[in-house]
């Protein structure tokens, strides 16, 4: 990939705009124009506001015969008061270089390669919709890394239910007539305490995390209304299903015991578990460890979910992990953003775009691998 160093110092100005200028999913406009602006110059067709999400775009160059249609995606949205805790100025940074360095291979040996900017992965991802809608029709192998503390294969992720829990009681004085009121705050403790009782029956993946975000107006009004939000994850959709309906029975449960009414909805999209396409995933650890100046250690076991889950369960998909060089970093935290604009960084966008760029170029040229990788995906489902 011996164009890269002619690009290299563009990335990393813009991993630093991205940094220096974060916004929040779906609003991130500016960093959208800056990513898309970038691809134009490269001859790059773009296309945005896909799947009705006006900061998702579509960037797409088609080489000069037939082939595989290689796709990178790029996240791009940042954390409320933290900014880019996550590196997604960099998981941005290394879709586009790869693409572009792709780009320029693809005019030789075919095929296509398209950038995918996929907005508001920390809350409803756009990479839900893209699946649903069939934004993927036509991509032989998706890919795209995150930056870490350390190098890791790409592996699984849990699946998850954003579930709000809307109680809805009668509003009474609580001092001078209680017995007029139905607390509806009641009720959300009464789920929370159903939601405990069943964390002992269900089996060790599952996750049930939730706050009370609205709990009443003053201790002396019976709360007519209180709402409650949860996180139910699991490492297989399948699996997440039956622990929400036994979740959703517990709020109906409660809601019968208070005599309040509850109505339940979903507050953010749900993510479906991530299936990693080993043949794709191989051959893009062979390579990181061409490039890598870290070990790349095996696939960690899933903590968290992610919307790739989704694009995964439609095309061979990967989402593997490039280091920054200091083990231990959290993520979600002002230190791991500031850790993206350093010098470790700046070899993170290197080992990253260079990954990419090679395993897509594999696909593209090696016709037995994609044919592993097609196989594969077929029989995981």
């Amino acid at each position: 990939m011996e164009n890269f160093e002619s690009i290299k110092k563009e990335l990393v100005n813009i991993s630093h705009q991205l940094y220096d200028n974060p916004e929040l999913g779906d609003e991130e406009y500016e960093s959208m124009k800056l990513l898309v602006d970038y691809l134009r110059s490269y001859e790059f067709e773009v296309e945005t506001g896909i799947v009705d999400r006006p900061t998702a775009f579509k960037a797409e160059f088609t080489g000069g015969k037939p082939g595989p249609t290689v796709a990178y995606l790029a996240e791009y949205d940042a954390l409320p008061g933290i900014g880019h805790g996550c590196g997604h100025n960099l998981i941005a940074t290394m879709a586009v270089g790869a693409g572009i360095i792709l780009r320029k291979q693809v005019e030789e040996i075919g095929g296509k390669v398209v950038v995918f900017g996929t907005p508001a992965e920390e809350t409803s991802g756009a990479k839900v919709p893209m699946s649903e809608q069939g934004t993927f029709n036509g991509v032989d192998v998706a890919m795209m890394v995150h930056p870490a503390d350390v190098s890791s294969e790409s592996g699984p992720s849990l699946a998850m239910d954003a579930i709000q829990f809307s109680f809805t009681g009668k509003a009474s004085h609580a001092a001078a007539s209680p017995e007029e009121g139905i607390n509806a705050l009641d009720g959300i403790i009464q789920l929370f305490n159903g939601i405990n009782a069943l964390r002992e029956h269900v089996p060790s993946d599952i996750r049930i995390h939730g706050i009370i975000s609205e709990g009443g107006q003053a201790a002396n009004i019976v709360s007519d209304k209180a709402v409650a939000q949860f996180y139910v994850r699991a490492n297989e959709r399948k699996v997440l299903d039956d622990v929400v309906k036994k979740v959703k029975n517990i709020a109906h449960g409660a809601a019968a015991m208070t005599g309040a009414s509850v109505e339940i909805s979903n507050y953010e999209l749900s993510y479906d578990n991530m299936i990693t396409n080993k043949a794709l995933s191989d051959t893009f650890t062979k390579n990181q460890k061409t490039y890598s100046q870290q070990p790349v250690y095996a696939a960690v076991k899933p903590s968290g979910s992610a919307d790739m889950g989704n694009v995964s369960q439609v095309v061979p998909s990967i989402h593997p992990y490039v280091g920054l060089n200091e083990p231990g970093l959290v993520f979600h935290t002002k230190a791991f953003a500031d850790k993206t604009v350093t010098k470790d960084g700046e070899a993170a966008i290197s080992e990253g775009v260079l990954s990419l760029a090679k395993t897509g170029y594999d696909v593209i040229t090696d016709q037995e691998l994609l044919k592993a990788i097609k196989t594969e995906f077929e029989n995981s489902k």
